[in-house]
């Protein structure tokens, strides 16, 4: 595997962003390497995922390239101070990193996105939102919740930064913000979701609204827990049961 460090103007964000690229070595097959765009959390950065995981690894096992952006605390959301991490990740993000690196593949069927904590909120959020982008979603201890995000603060010491995100904090259920909401109104091209949270996770609760919600729209849904806390020692574990069910063991061989 190769590992990029890229640096390049963000015109969604209006100044310089970094992401890490992974990439399969020899040349790409038919179509280009299937492509995993891999979030991150609330408190990482970009660099978290090679830094805390065996991601290279794993992703040489599948022939699969993964892309990490960063979007610092942006939540994955065009935000209410006006920052556009949104259009960054699912839109930008893409559409720069099939430019730069042309072996990657541009097939609705071979991209994916998944992430941890606030990155499992961002990859259902642009799967959801971009599911003629990503065919395959995945939330490791997801915060699915956008809505109940504010009530995790005791008392409300970060009233100001929810309300810079997301908005007057009475009006994210039902707003652009809400995953809920957004599962509902995606009617097409369905992306296939997979879940995992551990049950002593602070954010288990989330995982479980959204994985009955989810059930009760009819989605193609894969969900799993276990015990486990929000901790690097169980997604090192989960991301590899996330990649096995975006590329099967009998579709890495396609992929050579």
């Amino acid at each position: 595997m190769a590992f990029l460090q890229i640096d390049f103007y963000s015109n969604a964000l209006g100044r310089g962003a970094q992401m890490n690229a992974l990439l399969p070595e020899g040349a790409p097959p038919e179509g280009g390497f299937p492509t995993l765009y891999l979030l991150h959390g609330m408190t990482d950065d970009y660099t978290v995922w090679t830094r805390r995981t065996s991601i290279e690894r794993y992703a040489e096992d599948k022939h699969l390239a993964v892309i990490m952006p960063d979007t610092r605390l942006g939540w994955y959301a065009d935000t209410a101070m006006g920052e556009r991490f949104f259009t960054h990740v699912s839109d930008e993000v893409v559409r720069l990193s099939r430019r730069m690196l042309p072996g990657l593949s541009h097939a609705r069927e071979r991209t994916f996105v998944a992430g941890i904590s606030m990155g499992g909120y961002g990859a259902f959020r642009c799967a959801l939102n971009r599911p003629d982008t990503f065919s395959r979603a995945a939330s490791l201890s997801g915060a699915l919740d956008a809505a109940a995000l504010p009530e995790l603060d005791e008392p409300l010491e970060k009233t100001a930064y929810w309300r810079d995100t997301f908005g007057p904090l009475d009006r994210i259920a039902g707003s652009e913000h809400d995953l809920f909401r957004a599962a509902e109104a995606c009617a097409q091209n369905r992306p296939a979701l997979w879940m995992w949270c551990g049950t002593e996770d602070f954010l288990y609760a989330h995982s479980i609204r959204m994985r009955d919600h989810l059930r009760r729209l009819g989605y193609d849904l894969t969900y799993s827990e276990g015990p486990g806390e929000h901790l690097w020692r169980y997604w090192d574990v989960q991301i590899r049961s996330a990649l096995d069910w975006m590329i099967p063991e009998g579709e890495v061989l396609a992929c050579l």
